[in-house]
């Protein structure tokens, strides 16, 4: 983007996602300085208000975008090809797709996403090191937890010096317990009685993370082979406690409150609803012990 003339002695251009502001002297444009801060007296200028509008609507365009991606993923949900490239061009969609693990129509068909071009297919980085290009209908960005490669990935990833914008391979995973484990119960407590110094401050934690707050629970849908579970971790009364605390986790289908036998409970909304518990569990007050 270029610089906008905002008055007679300055000139103001957004770069990277901020605001700044140069001397329109040529000798300042020939030696690329600029100001520290934005000047006063162009602080309200029609140009300098209309470029930071638009810097927080990027903003939200790239959060939009990551959600998606991430929903995409979560969900494991089949997007056509079609749609990734004509998206790709956009700055803030590319972002968040590179270097997604992406799965075709076949076994070998996997590797990190590295272009999308209506023409072309996708151009993507397998596991043997190859850049080969992929032209299936639609492709998945699987949950990691259903990617049988995982290890691989994750060694091949910090080989390749990849970064995701979407948390998939490196994100914490927990596998489903065998059956004699989950058979008799439908809660887990592993990471109850998390406490913190208010209901507030569990709640605040709990918005922050991505989660939503219902009542007297912490929730969380998650789209796992068709299905929709609510992962839920119950908190305390914010009515009769000065203090809060977590509860247990469990899961229901749908909106549906009775809690599902935990062998019910398929792998990804398993996986999802132990990594919230677990961060909820994280951000609790810690324990005079502790802070020593």
């Amino acid at each position: 983007m270029g610089w906008l003339a905002a008055g007679d002695t300055y000139e103001v251009a957004l770069v990277e996602g901020r605001v700044v502001a140069r001397s329109a002297s040529s000798t300042a444009a020939a030696e690329g300085q600029r100001e520290r801060t934005l000047p006063a007296e162009i602080r309200d200028r029609p140009e300098v208000v209309e470029l930071q509008r638009f810097a927080e609507w990027l903003d939200r365009h790239a959060a939009e975008c990551v959600a998606q991606v991430d929903h995409w993923m979560v969900s494991s949900l089949p997007v056509p090809t079609g749609l990734l490239a004509r998206v790709w061009p956009d700055e803030a969609w590319q972002a968040a797709l590179r270097d997604i693990v992406v799965v075709g129509e076949g076994p070998d068909e996997v590797g990190f996403l590295r272009d999308a071009d209506e023409s072309d297919g996708l151009r993507v980085v397998n596991l043997d090191g190859e850049t080969v290009r992929l032209t299936p209908r639609t492709v998945t960005m699987p949950h990691p937890v259903l990617l049988p490669d995982l290890e691989e990935l994750r060694t091949f990833a910090a080989e390749l010096g990849v970064v995701q914008g979407v948390e998939q391979i490196h994100r914490a995973t927990w596998p489903v317990p065998g059956e004699t484990d989950a058979a008799d119960t439908d809660v887990v407590t592993e990471f109850a009685g998390a406490e913190y110094r208010s209901w507030f401050h569990l709640s605040a934690r709990a918005t922050s993370l991505g989660y939503q707050v219902s009542g007297s629970r912490i929730i969380d849908r998650v789209r796992d082979a068709g299905r929709v579970f609510t992962a839920s971790v119950g908190m305390s009364d914010p009515y009769t406690e000065e203090k809060a605390w977590t509860g247990g986790l469990s899961w229901s289908h749908g909106d549906g409150y009775r809690s599902l036998p935990l062998h019910e409970v398929g792998p990804v909304a398993w996986s999802e609803g132990m990594r919230m518990a677990a961060a909820l569990h994280a951000g609790r007050t810690a324990p005079a012990d502790d802070a020593q």
